[in-house]
C-alpha cells in the first residue's frame, strides 16, 4: 500500500505538537518569541516552496529536521520585505503630500 500525499496545509491540523517541539527548540536556541505560524510559513516558503504534496511521515520529519539556518533566513528575509514595504508606503505618502501642498 503505497502512502498517502496530501498538500501539507491539510496535515497541519495533526501537526501541532510537532510544530511545538520546532518551536521549544528554536527558543532554546535563543529565538525569542517564536510562533507557530513563523515556523509552518517558513516550512512553506523555504524547505515545501516546491513540492507541497507530500506524505504525512515526510512533513514531520521536515519540521524536526528544519534548522535553524533556514529559520534565520527566513526571518531575515521577511525583515527586509517589511522593511521595503515601509519605505514604499513613505514614499507614497510623502508624494501624496507634495501633490497635495503645491495643489494649495
Amino acid at each position: 500500500m503505497e502512502p498517502v500525499k496530501k498538500h501539507v496545509e491539510e496535515w497541519r491540523p495533526q501537526l501541532y505538537d510537532v510544530i511545538q517541539s520546532k518551536v521549544d527548540e528554536l527558543e532554546m536556541l535563543g529565538y525569542e518569541r517564536v510562533t507557530h505560524d513563523e515556523v509552518w510559513n517558513c516550512l512553506l516558503h523555504k524547505v515545501w516552496r516546491k513540492n507541497k504534496e507530500t506524505t504525512l511521515f515526510q512533513v514531520v520529519q521536515d519540521v524536526l529536521h528544519m534548522s535553524d539556518r533556514i529559520f534565520m533566513s527566513f526571518l531575515t528575509v521577511q525583515v527586509q520585505q517589511q522593511d521595503e514595504e515601509l519605505l514604499q508606503q513613505i514614499e507614497a505618502l510623502s508624494q501624496w503630500e507634495k501633490e497635495h501642498t503645491e495643489a494649495e
